[in-house]
């Protein structure tokens, strides 16, 4: 099991559609004490998941980080971008609903990064409300 970079970046993301390829790739996070983050087909549309305890007690996010996160979910609900039913944190994250895989990719890297402390990524991708 070879680990993701920290931060992972979009081409990298791993595809969890399934149950086996979710179970592997949740799996693969747990076992290198890294926030797990993936992206699944669902129909025509993708979902982007996160989640931090696989990380282990170790890993923290501040405030700060998950407000900001927060935050850019909610604009992207506005924005109907993704989903109504959004996961927004402090642990698990995640956004159904997007339409293209290469947004999703894009969103679940910025999001990866954003919970190891840079929110360059997330900004850029879901820029702040004006």
């Amino acid at each position: 099991m070879q680990q993701l970079p920290l931060p992972c970046p979009a081409h990298l993301i791993p595809d969890a559609t399934g149950t086996n390829a979710f179970h592997d790739a949740y799996r693969r996070a747990m076992a290198h004490n890294a926030v797990f983050v993936a992206i699944e087909c669902e129909g025509q549309q993708w979902t982007v998941k996160a989640d931090t305890l696989t990380a282990g007690s170790g890993h923290t996010v501040s405030d700060a980080v998950n407000d900001a996160i927060r935050g850019a979910i909610l604009r992207l609900v506005d924005h109907h971008e993704v989903d109504f039913g959004a996961y927004t944190g402090p642990i698990y994250f995640m956004m159904h609903g997007v339409r293209r895989e290469e947004r999703a990719r894009e969103l679940a890297a910025a999001l990866h990064a954003a919970l190891y402390g840079d929110l360059e990524p997330l900004a850029r991708a879901v820029p702040p409300a004006p």
